[in-house]
């Protein structure tokens, strides 16, 4: 299945069904009206849906105005992003002579969930000094998670998978970390790509709980990169049993692979700006790649197939005057 949330008015949107080519939707009906209702009654919603869905399959349904649609779940009880790619925090180690993190465990921090950004609207930020960054994760929404659950249990609480983008000030991140309480102000809303899909959807893509696909990141028109999410060093299982292992996680739970990062970087590019500054200092012992202006326009999408989780296109835009 492959589900979106469409502007009516209400906090949380009206859930819709979306055709395999992304350009036709049906109304969840009253029992599912927003994805999260449908997530926390998930096993006898999905019934309904799935009906919906042949439905749609058949030939019904009206035309998808994707103007109208807003982030999947556009608030919801949990966001907790991880940083589960290796050679993204190499790099940051190598460029600005950072230690290394002693740990075994999965790096996650818990951002803000109130609000996700819609995928074309403008992305607002006080001021481009702030230093302004994208960067292009794969997400999964779980299920009711309990307290204690396994990596072996935890697929099976995963319902549906995300593209996001989770933006970043770059100015503000360092000062935050020193006070070892972790980001706010760094982390304003993320935005999320339109559709959210059900891990069939993804066909042999979807394996040992990475989304094995490239996500292509373009800035201004020109290619940022395409590395692919298969290289996560430990996979949304994990990350999942890693979150749970204190506390039970709610329905519509967010959690998110971090910084999409391959070790070939030099071929398939990066997924945001500061892994780009990285690799160019160490390469050239400057920087060269600008943070983001006022009107730049981000865009991502998985590899060629913008059907898959539909598109996120953005600009910024700042709002002091």
């Amino acid at each position: 299945m492959r589900l979106a949330t469409r502007d009516n008015g209400t906090p949380d949107g009206e859930l819709v069904l979306v055709s395999a080519d992304g350009t036709r939707c049906v109304p969840a009906g009253p029992d599912s009206p927003t994805l999260l209702a449908a997530l926390e009654r998930w096993d006898t919603a999905r019934l309904a849906l799935h009906a919906a869905g042949a439905c749609l399959a058949a030939g019904a349904g009206e035309p998808l105005d994707p103007a109208t649609l807003r982030a999947p779940l556009p608030r919801t009880w949990q966001w907790l992003d991880g940083s589960a790619f290796p050679t993204h925090g190499e790099l940051m180690q190598q460029a600005f002579n950072l230690p290394p993190i002693e740990t075994d465990m999965p790096l996650m921090y818990q951002g803000m969930s109130h609000q996700f950004l819609a995928p074309t609207e403008d992305a607002p930020f006080p001021s481009a000094a702030d230093g302004i960054d994208f960067e292009g994760e794969f997400g999964v929404v779980t299920g009711a998670v309990p307290m204690g659950c396994s990596a072996e249990e935890a697929l099976a609480h995963v319902r549906l998978i995300v593209l996001i983008n989770d933006w970043s000030l770059r100015t503000i991140a360092p000062i935050e970390m020193k006070t070892g309480f972790g980001w706010v102000q760094a982390k304003p809303a993320c935005s999320v790509a339109p559709f959210a899909v059900t891990p069939d959807e993804l066909g042999d893509a979807w394996r040992d709980g990475r989304v094995c696909l490239p996500l292509t990141v373009t800035v201004n028109g020109a290619w940022f990169g395409s590395p692919k999410g298969s290289a996560m060093a430990y996979g949304f299982h994990e990350l999942i049993a890693h979150a749970a292992r204190t506390r039970s996680l709610p329905a519509g739970t967010i959690i998110g692979s971090g910084t999409v990062s391959n070790a070939d970087h030099a071929v398939v590019g990066s997924t945001c700006i500061s892994e780009r500054r990285a690799i160019e200092k160490i390469a050239h012992g400057e920087f060269r790649t600008s943070f983001l202006q006022e009107g730049d326009r981000v865009e991502m999408q998985v590899g060629e197939n913008a059907a898959l989780f539909g598109r996120i296109d953005q600009r910024v835009r700042l709002t002091a005057g």
